[in-house]
């Protein structure tokens, strides 16, 4: 035979908190024409990570603080304004 709860009417019992949401930051989007190729896979020296350029434009979230650092250090790269 099943058990059935009863409900719990003890005053002093809080009631379970509801999950919040979790809220992700949004990061932008920063976009890099590469003013010599149209395609060429870029190194990152610190850790060696590739970022792909494909038609002449390179994109990198702006929390990636060593990709952001590396395309702006470099003359090749111009940020583009959106």
């Amino acid at each position: 035979m099943a058990k059935i709860d009863a409900p719990n009417n003890d005053p002093q019992a809080s009631p379970e908190p509801l999950p919040q949401p979790v809220s992700v930051p949004v990061s932008t989007l920063m976009k890099f024409r590469d003013k010599v190729y149209t395609s060429r896979q870029l190194i990152l020296p610190e850790t060696q990570r590739s970022l792909p350029v494909a038609r002449g434009m390179v994109e990198v979230l702006g929390s990636d603080t060593e990709a952001v650092k590396f395309l702006k250090a470099h003359d090749e790269f111009e940020l583009l304004k959106e």
